[in-house]
Formats: structure tokens, sequence, C-alpha cells
């Protein structure tokens, strides 16, 4: 396993103990360790939506509110709505973007009280199945001119997730995460969304993209993936098991990912983007 930088078991326990044990449900603040990196292809997805002129517009998933932020800066005189079903991510929301009227709420039932201009899904929808209905059915939702716009982290089969998977099939704990792995949909490809989407919108757009994050070595990506990916393998695990998991899982992740010379690691992320505009 790879040790912090003092190359100290004991710290490294502690670490483990103390940091990652609290960090299991939606906290604002672990998402929010990496609010640049993670604002990035938000800010790349609302670059290319083609709709100028926007009086409502809806944040499907908005977190703590950073997605949200950017709509209310190119929109600035729109009505935003957004919608996220953890009460901790609505609350740091309206805090950070008291201009915009927030509600929880579940986004595979959610329904409009009116049509939108635009409706922003922001690393949301991975987390939901069934795409083949709702996506058109989302689109049902927009005015003329209107625009479903969609970034999802595509990276199941990299390194990361693989070795996520692996270690929950481990026998100290694989009945307790029999669900976990089914907490992320499996994406379909361009061309899926593309056939899904055209017979619904006049234009469709769909591009993927790898970002190469530098992180702090090894515990730099298990922060990183405690604000998402990891939550839902550590919320099903007991105090004691969840460092476990985490020591296991960094012991994968060293047969992947290898520190430079000035201790980063680049995580390579591809995330897929959708624009359907009506």
């Amino acid at each position: 396993m790879t040790y912090a930088d003092n190359g100290s078991k004991i710290y490294c326990d502690s670490y483990l103990k103390g940091i990652i044990v609290r960090k299991t449900g939606w906290s604002p603040e672990q998402y929010l360790k990496f609010e640049d990196e993670r604002t990035r292809p938000a800010n790349d997805l609302l670059s290319a939506v083609p709709t100028a002129e926007v009086e409502f517009a809806v944040d499907l998933g908005c977190g703590p509110g950073n997605s949200t932020e950017l709509l209310l800066k190119r929109y600035i005189s729109a009505e935003i709505l957004g919608i996220d079903s953890s009460a901790e991510m609505i609350a740091q929301a309206r805090e950070r973007v008291p201009n915009c009227r927030f509600e929880q709420g579940n986004l595979d039932t959610w329904r409009p009280e009116k049509k939108a201009d635009l409706l922003y899904a922001n690393a949301s929808m991975q987390w939901l199945s069934g795409h083949d209905t709702l996506f058109p059915q989302l689109t049902q939702f927009l005015n003329i001119n209107g625009s479903l716009a969609v970034q999802m982290p595509d990276n199941l089969e990299q390194p990361t997730h693989i070795a996520m998977r692996e270690v929950a099939a481990d026998k100290r704990w694989a009945e307790k995460l029999s669900g976990a792995n089914a907490a992320r949909s499996s994406l379909g490809d361009a061309s899926f969304y593309y056939d899904l989407l055209k017979p619904h919108a006049r234009r469709v757009d769909i591009w993927r993209t790898i970002y190469h994050h530098p992180l702090k070595g090894l515990e730099g990506i298990v922060q990183w993936f405690l604000g998402s990916a990891l939550r839902p393998y550590l919320a099903a695990l007991s105090e004691e098991q969840k460092p476990q998991f985490i020591e296991k899982y960094q012991e994968l992740l060293a047969q992947s990912y290898k520190s430079m010379d000035n201790g980063i690691v680049l995580l390579p992320f591809p995330r897929l983007f959708i624009i359907a505009t009506i």
C-alpha cells in the first residue's frame, strides 16, 4: 500500500480513520475540495448550449450550487430552479446562490411546473437508469428552441472504478455491497444517445472529452472519489470496515497509477457531453 509522505503507517491509519470514515454521505465540503476541476466540465457544457434566450432554466442535480452559479452568470435575468435529492447539497446551494430557487427532489420522478428553455444536468444523470425513456421525456418539458444539456462521467471501465468493484467482491463485505455496483448506470455510446434524441430534437450535439486531473498521489484519487463514486460503497460498511476497504482500494490503485517525481498523479477522467435542442 502507498503511505503518506512521511512513510508512517501510523500516520496512514490516522488518515484513513480520521478523514475517510466521516466522508461517506453526500458532503458538499468533500465535493468542493476539487471545485475548479469539477466546475470546468460544467462550464464547458454550458458554453456549448446554443439557446441564447432563457427565461426559465432548471439545474437537474444542482449539488452545492457551483453549476447553478454558472447558469445565473450566463442568463442574468432568467428564473433558475435547482433540483437535488440531497438535503445537504440543497442547503449549501441556497447559501451559495440566494438569488435562485432550490427544491429537494428525485430527478427520475421530477416534473416541471412549466416548460423550460434549458434543462441542464451536470454530472447527475449517470446515477439514474432508464435513459431510453428519461431523456426523451425531458425533451417534452422544453419550449421551442430550448435545450437539454447533459454531462456524465464515462469512467466505469477506468481502473479507478474497476478497482472499486474488485474490492467490493471481497468476502469480508461482498454481501453488504451487492447493490453498490448498481448505484451507477452504464452509459450508452454516442450513437445510442444520438438515435435516442434525434427524433425529438432538430439538433443533437455529442462529444466525449478526457480530462487529466493532477492529484496529490493515490490519496488524492481517494479524496476525489469520496465526493462521488466511493460514497455508495462506504455508506454500506461499518465504521471498522471503511478504512479496510480504502486500504485495499489504494493497493489496487497503485497497480495502475504511478506518481511523478513531484508526487503528482494524473487522473484521466472521460466525460460524455450531450446537447439536444428542439
